[in-house]
């Protein structure tokens, strides 16, 4: 049974949506970028769906200025107060749940890796993380990387650079970008410092320029978590295979944390 909840952060009024299910371990979903508590492609839904078919009570929201939600949109970085507000209503509502594992795709994973545990939030499900932050617009250097060097492992591509049908301008900026200076570091320490003591699980889609980015950025911090490597290259696991994946990790998490 699903049903629609509005509750109070800070002035404005959230809607979220219940996913009522008799487990004591809840799933908290946090939307990531400007994206509703539906998700890309109905994801985050059909999810949630899923889990509380599943047995495990799933609550999703929109963040302020978001979705159905009052209020202006701060960004990720500004939802402290919105997780904390959903956590509470989550538990509110359904109040034979004991604890919470939240789940993020993105800049929604990182908001709950910074913003999770003072929310009340026990465990972390957090997809391709978003740790690499650049205001030029263009994908970080490891992904770029990545791309090229797949790109020369390919008989195609060498035949189309060979005919001409390669955008040399278009490579030239790649060449370029790959040469950048590095990003700064802060957020993905901040990141990797936020896990220290805390049950989290990591969800990479191998093929996606965030988790990429991600997996470059945190080498050698010592991020405490289990890594689940994806093979996708969609970064809302909307490929065929992938939702069967995701749903995998998200279930073992709450599996564990229900013991």
């Amino acid at each position: 049974m699903r049903r629609l909840i509005a509750f109070p952060c800070e002035g404005e009024t959230l809607l979220g949506s219940l996913d009522a299910a008799a487990g004591s371990t809840g799933l908290l979903i946090v939307s990531g970028g400007n994206e509703p508590r539906l998700g890309a492609h109905r994801g985050m839904a059909l999810l949630a769906s899923r889990v509380a078919a599943a047995g495990w009570p799933v609550f999703r929201f929109d963040r302020r200025g978001v979705g159905d939600s009052s209020g202006e949109n701060g960004g990720w970085s500004a939802s402290a107060p919105d997780i904390a507000a959903a956590a509470a209503a989550f538990r509110r509502e359904a109040p034979h749940v004991s604890r919470l594992v939240g789940f993020g795709n993105c800049d929604a994973a990182t908001a709950l890796a910074l913003f999770g545990a003072a929310a009340g939030v026990d465990a972390l499900v957090l997809a391709n993380p978003w740790v690499v932050e650049r205001d030029d617009g263009l994908p970080p250097p490891a992904a770029i990387r990545a791309r090229y060097a797949a790109r020369l492992r390919s008989p195609r591509a060498w035949v189309r650079l060979l005919r001409g049908g390669v955008d040399l301008a278009k490579l030239g900026r790649g060449l370029r970008a790959v040469a950048r200076p590095a990003a700064d570091a802060s957020l993905a320490r901040r990141f990797t410092a936020a896990l220290v003591g805390r049950e989290a699980s990591i969800v990479l889609a191998r093929g996606d320029a965030t988790a990429i980015a991600y997996a470059d950025a945190v080498k050698g911090l010592g991020v405490a978590a289990r890594v689940t490597w994806i093979d996708t290259d969609s970064h809302s696991f909307a490929r065929a295979g992938d939702a069967d994946a995701l749903f995998g990790v998200v279930t073992a998490v709450l599996t564990t944390s229900s013991c």
